[in-house]
């Protein structure tokens, strides 16, 4: 009889745990389950929509729905999991009852921390998620004059940038000092907050929201805040990304710190026959192993890959990460890799810094445009612990890098006197890189 294995969520990493369960095990009933309309688009694509970077919203769609039908995969679309069992390994689904499962993987993926303020029942306030109502929302931008993001998080930096090139008169307020104040330095943010002041944002740093205040027809029209009243018709709620656990917590399965639920390196939870993947659960970092929730893409992609392959039968595992990460904001690029200053800062972690700006091309080639890099690295040892850049070009190859030389331990002095392409329209004589390593090497 063939495996039965449901999945729960059409995101990136439920759709990554379908594919590689049909690749591990082709004979496998695989179903995935999800609330919405559409399976295996990317939300990271709706802002440059929304910026018109990006034509039209079809373009963030990985297949055409037929696709996954002709893959043997059953995706059942605007169905809701109203539960799932363990101890009998079956879930509960409205409209289709109860049915057994042979392996049950979450995919569940995020909700934004409510703002906990009067007025978010309002109307005009903006989740970025669901391209459907991305749709319709895009339409409504052509009339917005007003508009305030809450919280200057990735995907804040992401929607700020898009309302200017919208043309909107956008403010942007967050309760730390500057923006992505959990996971970016100050010197390296601080070229993309006045690149939003060259477009008209206003910003409000150690600011905090108070609530939302709507018209007769329960529409958003003010936002207040610690630094005074905002008008708005459109509010872009930007919070930190929890995980969608309801469904697994009801379940009894184990979370961690960080509400992400608890996995080992085969994504198995603490429930048998039980897997997740994606922004539902937590990760270790690979510097310290402190718990990870709520991470890219591609992380949860890759997650999906190794749940489906383990609950399909097969052997393959994931390892603790070191979360290289990227940008556009404003008119630049910024990216890390594992710790910048403020994390190791915060954390107790102790390093010396390399930092140098250099640019991203030959100094006489047209776009030419500077890039700074600074490396974090151990004091004795030199190995390094961390990186975060800024620049025109290049920020996400970099980026890449770096964050596999934290995997293998390379040292500031590897990097000093690494080689480097040189080419005048994508490469300068002398590396960023490795005029940071040297500077590190020399403190």
């Amino acid at each position: 009889m063939a495996r039965r294995m449901v999945i729960i969520g059409g995101g990136a990493a439920g759709i990554g745990a379908a594919g590689a369960a049909k690749a591990a095990a082709p004979s496998a009933e695989v179903i995935v389950y999800t609330a919405f309309e559409d399976v295996g688009y990317s939300p990271c694509g709706i802002p440059y929509v929304h910026g018109k970077e990006i034509p039209d919203f079809t373009s963030l769609f990985l297949a055409e729905k037929q696709a996954y039908a002709d893959a043997g995969i059953d995706v059942r679309y605007e169905t809701t999991v109203l539960g799932f069992d363990p101890e009998s390994r079956t879930v509960q689904v409205e409209g289709e009852g109860q049915s057994g499962y042979d392996a049950l993987i979450i995919a569940t993926g995020f909700d934004y921390q409510p703002p906990g303020v009067p007025g978010e029942d309002l109307g005009g306030l903006y989740y970025v998620k669901n391209i459907r109502r991305a749709m319709e929302w895009d339409k409504i931008l052509d009339n917005v004059r007003h508009a305030v993001v809450v919280e200057a998080s990735p995907l804040g930096l992401e929607m700020v940038t898009a309302l200017a090139h919208r043309g909107i008169d956008t403010h942007v307020i967050d309760p730390h000092p500057w923006a992505l104040g959990e996971l970016c330095d100050p010197d390296i943010v601080a070229p993309v907050q006045e690149s939003w002041a060259e477009m008209g944002v206003t910003t409000h740093w150690d600011t905090r929201l108070l609530g939302f205040t709507g018209d007769r027809e329960g529409h958003v029209r003010t936002v207040a805040t610690t630094d005074g009243e905002l008008p708005a018709e459109l509010v872009v709620v930007a919070t930190h990304k929890v995980a969608n656990n309801a469904l697994a917590v009801a379940a009894g399965l184990r979370t961690g710190s960080t509400g992400g639920l608890v996995v080992d390196d085969h994504m198995r939870t603490s429930a048998p026959h039980v897997w997740a993947a994606g922004d539902v659960c937590e990760i270790p970092h690979g510097v310290g192993g402190l718990p990870l929730q709520g991470l890219t893409g591609s992380h949860a992609y890759a997650q999906g890959k190794v749940a489906g392959t383990n609950a399909a039968g097969g052997e393959r595992a994931y390892q603790p990460v070191y979360v290289p990460w990227g940008m556009v904001a404003g008119t630049w690029m910024i990216g890390g890799a594992a710790l910048g200053e403020v994390a190791a800062t915060a954390l107790g972690v102790p390093h010396v810094v390399g930092k140098a700006t250099g640019i991203s091309r030959a100094r006489y080639f047209p776009g030419v445009r500077p890039v700074t890099v600074k490396l974090l690295a151990e004091p004795r040892t030199l190995r390094l612990i961390g990186a975060q850049m800024v620049g025109g070009e290049g920020i996400k190859e970099r980026a890449d890098f770096l964050a596999l030389a934290v995997r293998k331990g390379i040292t500031l002095h590897d990097l000093a006197s690494m080689e480097n392409v040189y080419s005048p329209p994508i490469g300068a004589l002398n590396e960023p890189i490795v005029t940071a390593a040297q500077a590190g090497v020399s403190t």
